[in-house]
């Protein structure tokens, strides 16, 4: 998409911090992180969010998380990270390409992945749990 500033870096008319490329996926230093080190991986195909990624799409990016979180692990002398990925902007997505966030984390640091717990009934989750089996 030409507006998508992923797209554009994916074509190489933005530069990036490059860490990984294929045909199918790029990976980069996130420009504005929430700790050294905070990397993105991104499918090379325009998809704004999970609800449009195909299985086959979905399994490869996770593959190759499982390898970029090592990685991380091992350069950065890590024990700990998050993945985070957004989907809309009531969840927090700023840019409509989808990408997955893996974040290096240490103690005391100020990245904040949090919500407050509901407490439901066993009706309340009985409910949910029908609802979704049904629509998988």
């Amino acid at each position: 998409m030409s507006d998508c500033i992923f797209c554009k870096i994916i074509q190489g008319e933005i530069p990036s911090a490059t860490l990984y490329e294929d045909d199918t996926y790029k990976v980069i230093l996130d420009r504005f992180p929430g700790n050294e080190g905070h990397a993105l991986i991104m499918p090379k195909k325009h998809v704004a969010n999970l609800f449009e990624l195909d299985e086959e799409t979905a399994a490869g990016l996770f593959r190759l998380a499982v390898k970029v979180g090592k990685a991380q692990k091992e350069a950065l002398g890590l024990t700990d990270l998050n993945l985070v990925q957004n989907n809309g902007p009531i969840a927090g997505q700023t840019v409509n390409h989808f990408h997955l966030h893996l974040i290096p984390r240490h103690e005391g640091d100020s990245v904040t992945v949090a919500w407050k717990q509901l407490d439901l009934t066993d009706e309340q989750i009985a409910t949910m749990q029908e609802k979704l089996k049904q629509a998988l």
